[in-house]
């Protein structure tokens, strides 16, 4: 199962959080789901993993957030990268 996972420091997540929920650059479009997680440390630290079906709509979906600009204003990114699901493990 394909993801894309990104590390952004979006500065004030409640601020940031209305236009992720926009999606303009269609990126969730054929998304499955997806996950935000916040750093403790650093609330304004997220990571935005988004699942898919296959590895082509996760590459259309990371094609098309690269090339609506939306991360370049943020100078604190990694990623998107699209991953792969090696193991799970939970107890």
């Amino acid at each position: 199962m394909p993801f894309i996972i990104t590390r952004i420091n979006v500065g004030d997540f409640n601020a940031w959080k209305p236009s992720f929920d926009k999606d303009i650059p269609r990126a969730r479009e054929a998304a499955t789901g997806y996950r935000l997680f916040r750093s403790l440390q650093d609330p304004s630290e997220v990571f935005v993993q988004v699942e898919f079906a296959s590895p082509d709509d996760a590459q259309t979906a990371r094609d098309r957030l690269l090339s609506s600009g939306v991360l370049d204003r943020f100078s604190d990114t990694s990623g998107p990268t699209v991953v792969e699901e090696v193991e799970t493990v939970r107890r």
